[in-house]
């Protein structure tokens, strides 16, 4: 079932563009600087093909003086390393270049492909971003579009988000 939901929505995706996808992205940032802009630590992907858009948030965070880590796959895992110089790394998404930051942040914005009313996504499948989120005290917010809002089973090793953002609002979960 995940698998196909992964195509369906991958193709949704795809076909939102133009001037409603700017608009969704830039509703998402401005509800994400409300709600989160007082942290000074930022986990957040590097958005690429039709993820909702991260480079105005990495931008105005930077710009804010925050700390802001991008994804960076060593191996089975992802690694937070400090926004800066980049590369095309794993499936050709720019990646930072340098050390590793071992420390913790205190927000981490993942993508995703779905995500059902108890805060769980579906991602690509390879399981990074749940093992990432493994153990970790950040607050764990998804971007995406509403249509995105699905009902699908969890799996057992499945990391749920605290929020998830898009253009309709912001939805909170319960843990």
């Amino acid at each position: 079932m995940k698998e196909e939901l992964r195509g369906k929505l991958k193709n949704k995706r795809n076909l939102f563009c133009g001037a409603a996808r700017k608009s969704a992205d830039a509703v998402i940032a401005k509800t994400f600087f409300d709600v989160c802009g007082a942290y000074e630590r930022y986990f957040v992907y590097n958005a690429f093909s039709s993820e909702a858009a991260t480079s105005s948030v990495i931008d105005g965070l930077v710009a804010a003086g925050k700390k802001v880590y991008l994804p960076r796959v060593e191996g089975e895992n992802i690694v937070a390393v400090p926004f800066g110089k980049t590369g095309k790394g794993a499936f050709g998404i720019f990646e930072p270049k340098g050390q590793a930051y071992e420390g913790e942040t205190d927000v981490t914005v993942v993508p995703l492909l779905a995500v059902n009313k108890r805060g769980y996504r579906i991602g690509y499948g390879k399981g990074y971003y749940d093992r990432y989120l493994k153990d970790r005290k950040t607050l764990k917010v998804g971007f995406g579009y509403g249509f995105q809002i699905e009902d699908f089973q969890e799996d057992a090793w499945d990391e749920p988000l605290d929020v998830f953002i898009c253009e309709n609002g912001i939805y909170r979960f319960k843990k």
